[in-house]
């Protein structure tokens, strides 16, 4: 493999990890504070569909992205108010979310645009277009350095720069400020919390109405960037990967940036087969590919590489003390 397809390869990485990226980073807010969310995949469904829809009507990929990120809110509340207020079994209330999303997004695109349960396709304005990141052509022929800064670092949307903007945010908000102390207490030991005065459910509703923003660019990205409408169930299990990749980053995020480049980097490889058999030097299965990852992360749950340990009091919900 050369320098320029190993370029291209690694591009194509850093776009199919953006969702994953922010769909992990979005898991880990609702983890670090004890809310399991195994919902990530409906609320992702249900931004991309919005999205997709608004962009199409409007014209404008910003009312898309905003009507994207208000859908993911609403199924976050949905969630808050079973998992929280109503302290109902949080996995149970993620997979009926996935359901509901999965049902709903088809039924709305269907009678929206009468094609299938898809949105028409989308251009010009209604998608996020691609940014040239200053003096990319200008270093382009620059031997190595060249072609990472103008063809791997440039030419993404500005989606993506989001995503990987967010994961220093996310390190600073968690362990650098006290809403973050908090936060991390929360999902350790919420009764310690509360003896302190501070409201566990206000916390836990911050955490979910975070973890529905992240979702809500992640679905967004799959619509308006990485493809050009929705297209039903195109999230295609990015929800479920997401949540293995925060294993197998053991809840950190900067683990959670390098977990998901890596599922981002087999996915990349599956669609150039060709490239792995050349790397490989024998024919590698597409699917092997794709199961690599999880193949990982259940090597991660088994100990093998290192431990894998949740927040203590994550899925259990708080019942505060009278």
């Amino acid at each position: 493999m050369d320098f320029a397809t190993l370029i291209q390869i690694l591009d194509s990485t850093l776009r199919l990890a953006t969702p994953l990226l922010l769909a992990c980073l979005a898991g880990l807010f609702s983890e670090r504070a004890g809310i399991f969310d195994i919902g990530l995949e409906g609320k992702m469904l249900m931004a991309a569909m919005a999205s997709g829809a608004v962009a199409a009507l409007t014209g404008s990929v910003w009312l898309g992205l905003g009507a994207g990120i208000a859908a993911s809110l609403l199924l976050a509340a949905l969630h808050g108010v079973a998992s929280i207020t109503f302290r109902g079994n949080q996995l149970i209330s993620g997979v009926a979310l996935n359901f509901l999303a999965s049902g709903i997004t088809v039924l709305v695109a269907q009678r929206l645009f009468g094609q299938g349960g898809r949105t028409p396709p989308l251009d010009g304005a209604a998608r996020f277009q691609h940014l040239t990141l200053p003096f990319a052509d200008a270093v382009r022929d620059v031997p190595i350095l060249g072609p990472i800064y103008a063809d791997l670092l440039s030419g993404h949307t500005i989606l993506t720069y989001v995503a990987l903007l967010a994961v220093p945010a996310t390190a600073w908000v968690l362990y650098r400020t006290r809403f973050g102390l908090r936060l991390r207490a929360v999902g350790e030991n919420p009764a310690a919390v509360d003896t302190a005065g501070i409201s566990v459910v206000y916390l836990r509703y911050a955490a979910v109405a975070i973890t529905g923003i992240l979702c809500g660019l992640a679905g967004a990205y799959m619509a308006t960037a990485l493809q050009a409408g929705f297209g039903r169930e195109m999230t295609a299990g990015r929800g479920y990967i997401a949540l293995a990749a925060l294993i197998f980053a053991k809840w950190r995020p900067w683990g959670a940036l390098w977990a998901t480049l890596l599922f981002g980097f087999f996915q990349a490889l599956a669609l150039r087969p060709d490239v792995a058999e050349g790397v490989a030097g024998v024919r590698i299965p597409v699917s092997l590919l794709d199961a690599l990852p999880y193949i990982l992360t259940v090597l991660v749950l088994a100990g093998f590489v290192g431990k894998a340990i949740p927040p203590r009091a994550g899925g259990e919900p708080y019942v505060k003390e009278r």
